[in-house]
C-alpha cells in the first residue's frame, strides 16, 4: 500500500468521525438520533478499513474486521479491542435488525462511551 492511499483512508475515517461527532451533539429527536445511528454505521466502516490499511502499510495481513481488529492491538495500533469489538457489534445490530428500544441503547452507547473511544483511535492511528 502506498503512503497516500494509507493517509487518503485514515482522512475518510476522520471525516466521517467528525460528521458523527457534529451528529451527536446536535441531536435532539428521534429522527435525529436515527441518523446518528447511520452515521456511526459507516463510521465503523471507515475505522476498520483505515485499521486494514495502517496494518497493510506496516506489511501485516487481515481479513475481516474482527480480525483487522484483533492484530491491530496485538501490534500496538489500537489499545482497546474489546471496546471496537463492541461498536462493530452494535453495528451490524443496527444495520441488519431495526428495534426502537435497541436504537436508543446504541445512540446512548455512541453519545456516552464510544465518541470517546473513536476520538482516542483516531489519535493514536493518525500518527501511524
Amino acid at each position: 500500500m502506498k503512503k497516500v492511499e494509507l493517509e487518503l483512508r485514515k482522512e475518510k475515517f476522520m471525516k466521517a468521525f467528525d460528521r458523527l461527532k457534529q451528529a451527536v451533539e446536535s441531536a435532539s429527536n428521534d429522527l435525529e438520533r436515527d441518523g446518528v445511528i447511520q452515521r456511526f454505521e459507516f463510521t465503523i466502516e471507515l475505522l476498520w478499513k483505515a485499521i486494514k490499511a495502517v496494518l497493510e502499510y506496516n506489511k501485516i495481513e487481515c481479513y475481516s474486521p474482527r480480525d483487522c481488529i484483533k492484530s491491530a492491538f496485538r501490534h500496538g495500533i489500537i489499545d482497546d479491542d474489546e471496546i471496537i469489538l463492541d461498536m462493530l457489534d452494535d453495528r451490524n445490530a443496527s444495520s441488519h435488525i431495526y428495534d426502537e428500544k435497541e436504537a436508543e441503547k446504541i445512540f446512548k452507547r455512541i453519545k456516552s462511551v464510544y465518541i470517546k473511544s473513536l476520538e482516542n483511535i483516531m489519535k493514536k492511528i493518525s500518527g501511524s
